[in-house]
């Protein structure tokens, strides 16, 4: 089997990421950078609980044609290729359906970043607008919002990519957009309570589930 180290990298970085609350079930996707040329990317409606190395495809990023793999690679393929090709500091690229970061996408406005966090998720975390999932349009939208030095985006109704120069930066940024949207969701709905008096009760309940989140992280 090639490359067998990276390809139980992902299948550990995979579990790490289900254990966490960011992957659920089949739900998300990564792609690991192998060398210039070749990537390993999750296959596609594999639980990643279940998956094992040689599930794990190996890719030509430049067409992204199968060098190696026992299943189909992920639909999001096309979304972590993007990345990779331009910017070729990138090692890792996550996608993920992360609960409170999911909500902001949603809600469809960018979040600001605070200065201590721009090495991590970039001065912004923009939103990419709707399209289908695993479509060659939605790949393309996240295509024209990637700028240097950028390494989170909100995809619209859908959920995030995080990127970072290795697999422990991506997990970071990921990690750290979280918190960062349990911020922003905290405070709009203290927002809202405030102009909206006779939905404090209803309101409140929402906070608290934010606090609970945050406790068990």
């Amino acid at each position: 089997m090639m490359h067998a180290a990276t390809r139980q990298a992902v299948v550990a970085l995979c579990r790490r990421l289900s254990e966490r609350g960011y992957f659920a079930g089949t739900g998300g996707n990564l792609m690991l950078r192998i060398d210039a040329s070749l990537v390993a990317v999750t296959p596609s409606a594999t639980d990643y609980l279940l998956m094992e190395p040689q599930d794990v495809c190996l890719l030509r990023l430049a067409d992204l044609q199968v060098v190696e793999g026992d299943r189909a690679p992920s639909v999001e393929t096309g979304l972590h290729a993007h990345v990779m090709r331009s910017r070729p500091e990138v090692g890792c690229t996550i996608h993920t359906h992360q609960p409170l970061a999911s909500a902001c996408a949603l809600i469809g406005e960018a979040l600001p970043v605070p200065e201590a966090l721009f090495e991590l998720l970039g001065q912004e975390v923009p939103v990419v607008g709707y399209a289908p999932s695993g479509t060659s349009w939605l790949a393309g939208k996240l295509a024209a919002a990637i700028r240097p030095g950028r390494h989170a985006w909100l995809l619209r109704n859908h959920g995030i990519v995080c990127c970072g120069r290795d697999s422990t930066a991506a997990l970071a940024a990921v990690e750290q957009l979280e918190t960062l949207a349990r911020t922003h969701l905290a405070a709009r709905i203290e927002q809202h309570m405030q102009h909206q008096p006779e939905q404090r009760a209803r309101l409140g309940a929402v906070q608290a589930l934010l606090t609970k989140w945050k406790e068990s992280a």
